[in-house]
């Protein structure tokens, strides 16, 4: 930021950033105030979600330093610290960080549908995965999961299955559900960004993974995956997101 910009220049300018990003991505009018269009977007973005009071202040601050000024004359200078939070969640808000450049592996572990559940659980063992991809000839079938196997599991021990022979002759295939889908797991662009995913998970309590693929579509393998366990890795890009 260039020194001779003022403290409040700087901060009328990342105000106006936050109100034009919001109201282009949700298409808000322009008679909404900009409070009422923060509350609005509290539910649709994690952002917003995570930083509404502070909003709600800067606005507040921002009619003081141009109060009763018809012509948005500045008649206060916001602290330095101020200024910087702001354009900070500003920055966020009109060029969020993506996932594939911040946290989400590009090397993605996927099992073959094809593949035994003995040979499945080795792997889940090896690795320490908690949910991984399945494909069938290049195209995304489903997640597994501790869970999914507990259960699967749990019923053939109710019905006296032996389970060694089970695991052993029984293909992966046969134990993920197609179901599940945008319920356990979802797949997304690779342009997806961190409030995105952030806000997936917020909006979706069952959802355990976000698979990347480069249009966002089964049909092409996982460029990169996020599951339960990055959210707080998430949050901390939110926190130390600059450019």
């Amino acid at each position: 930021m260039e020194q001779n910009i003022s403290n409040a220049t700087r901060f009328i300018n990342a105000y106006n950033q936050v109100d034009q990003t919001l109201r282009a991505v949700y298409n808000f009018k322009r008679s909404m105030s900009f409070n009422d269009m923060i509350r609005r977007c509290v539910p649709l973005n994690s952002i917003v979600r995570k930083y509404e009071d502070k909003l709600i202040d800067y606005a507040r601050l921002r009619n003081a330093i141009i109060h009763n000024s018809t012509d948005e004359r500045i008649i206060a200078e916001p602290h330095t610290d101020v200024v910087q939070a702001f354009e900070h969640i500003a920055l966020l808000l009109s060029a969020p960080p993506t996932v594939i450049q911040q946290i989400a592996s590009k090397n993605v572990l996927v099992l073959d549908s094809d593949i035994s559940i003995k040979k499945a659980l080795e792997t889940v063992s090896r690795t320490g995965f908690k949910c991984i991809p399945v494909c069938h000839n290049e195209t995304i079938a489903g997640v597994l999961t501790p869970n999914r196997i507990v259960d699967v599991l749990g019923a053939k021990v109710a019905e006296g299955v032996e389970l060694d022979a089970f695991i052993s002759k029984t293909p992966v295939q046969k134990i993920i559900n197609e179901n599940d889908a945008e319920v356990l797991f979802a797949i997304r662009p690779s342009n997806l960004t961190v409030e995105e995913a952030l806000n997936a998970f917020y909006t979706n309590r069952k959802l355990q993974a976000i698979i990347i693929t480069r249009t966002g579509i089964n049909l092409e393998r996982p460029l990169g995956i996020l599951t339960i366990a990055d959210i707080i890795d998430l949050n901390k890009v939110v926190e130390d997101y600059d450019v």
